[in-house]
């Protein structure tokens, strides 16, 4: 295994980012596929379902998230101190939860279906066909969070190829089932939905056989279910990834307050915030793959115990990053309006968009630093202080934007969010001391 010193440079880092980048970008062309076959049906109501229908079971599954983070934060610091038996075990035990929470999620169909129907206002044609994908998609659970537990195993030993190559592999998979279904089979939705759960189980199979293989081989450790329930380590496993829970449901709500927000200010505005986000997701996904990549690194130095190869990786991602951030900013300063028109027709929201570009160009550095610090919290398993970072950042949030809305319109609105990322960096510095303590 390879055992990075204390002297870990950025080119480094950056070589453990590059498939994470392309990784990254393969997630949002799955969107971007299924809504083109979607839009190009004869009659609207199918893309207005697919939109809803696919963000609902995003966020439902992007909640458990912290099944990739809790599993990385672990896995690291074993690797550290080369407990590959205890690292086997971790990632059995993780697949056991994932199991858990995906047979909760299916149990719960009739309930989401109702939610979407008591807060959407929606014909009863497209409420149908919601239905439709929720019912087959619903069925991808267990496999999708398996292969989040996949992704942050190899995340936690340093193997940023694997865990790279399986994300593009499902996504592609995903593209190729769904576009067959939908333009060969006149499957419509269902085809859509259905190349989801096949994408995702085959994907599972692959890589499951292929770790299985890989900790044989690496770990020289057959993998087995003996000793697996012991309560002090479930309990462990349970309240780090209760703690990524909550906070993952309080960043998701801020989102979701950034429509609210933008929607009492007139639907020109919520479809202006929804471009404008769009630039902002872009950033996030390339600045993420160094906080994925740090997480291993992290979990490694503080499984070492070398304090010095800590704060080397901690000082060497948030550069590397903060430099890619500015170039993210320099891009869009020029391109910018190229990629609104691209993205609207619509006069109107063209010319709302071009007044907000200071924040697209602003953001971006700014908030650098709250996706760096949230890699090196989850690689030191420090989720309690994650959780309440986020908590106190978002209330803060929240109580902001009400105030600046109010006086200052959009512009207010995008401010308190600049505010919110500067909060997640302030609140999560103050809380490092604690991870030093650690040495």
């Amino acid at each position: 295994m390879k055992n990075y010193s204390a002297n870990i440079t950025k080119k480094q880092l950056l070589y453990l980012s590059i498939p994470v980048f392309f990784s990254n970008m393969a997630v949002p062309l799955v969107g971007i596929v299924d809504t083109g076959l979607m839009g190009n049906m004869s009659d609207v109501k199918y893309l207005a379902a697919t939109s809803i229908a696919t963000s609902i079971m995003t966020m439902i599954i992007w909640s458990f998230g912290f099944l990739r983070m809790g599993t990385v934060g672990i896995i690291s610091q074993l690797f550290g101190k080369s407990d590959y038996r205890e690292i086997t075990k971790t990632l059995l035990r993780n697949y056991l939860i994932a199991i858990l929470v995906a047979v909760l999620i299916i149990l719960s169909k009739n309930y989401i279906l109702y939610l979407i129907k008591k807060f959407f206002v929606i014909s009863l044609e497209t409420y149908e066909l919601i239905e439709i994908y929720i019912s087959v998609r619903i069925f991808s659970s267990p496999a999708e969070l398996i292969i989040y537990i996949i992704i942050g195993f190899f995340l936690g030993i340093q193997k940023t190829k694997v865990s790279s190559l399986l994300i593009i592999i499902f996504s592609s998979l995903n593209i190729v089932i769904s576009s067959f279904l939908v333009l060969s089979m006149n499957y419509n939705i269902y085809g859509v939905a259905l190349g989801t759960v096949l994408a995702s189980y085959i994907t599972v199979f692959i890589f499951i056989i292929y770790t299985y293989k890989f900790i044989i081989k690496k770990f020289q450790i057959k993998p087995n279910f003996k000793k697996l329930f012991v309560p002090s380590k479930i309990i462990k496993l349970l309240n780090i990834n209760f703690d990524i829970f909550v906070r993952t449901i309080f960043l998701t709500f801020s989102f979701l307050w950034i429509n609210y927000l933008g929607a009492k200010l007139g639907e020109d505005y919520l479809a202006v915030n929804a471009i404008l986000m769009q630039f902002i997701i872009m950033a996030a996904f390339f600045l993420d793959a160094y906080a994925f990549s740090t997480e291993g690194v992290i979990g490694f130095s503080i499984g070492r115990r070398n304090k010095k190869s800590f704060l080397t990786s901690v000082k060497n991602s948030i550069e590397l990053s903060f430099f890619t951030a500015l170039i993210i900013s320099l891009a869009y300063l020029f391109s910018f309006k190229i990629i609104v028109n691209l993205l609207t027709d619509v006069e109107v929201l063209r010319y709302i968009s071009y007044k907000h570009l200071i924040w697209i160009i602003i953001i971006p550095p700014l908030a650098s630093l709250s996706y760096q610090l949230d890699g090196i919290f989850i690689g030191a398993s420090q989720t309690q202080e994650i959780r309440n970072a986020m908590m106190i950042s978002v209330a803060s949030f929240i109580t902001l934007s009400i105030y600046l809305t109010k006086y200052f319109g959009n512009h207010g609105l995008w401010f308190s969010f600049l505010i919110f990322m500067i909060l997640r960096s302030l609140t999560l510095n103050f809380y490092f001391k604690k991870i030093l303590r650690k040495f």
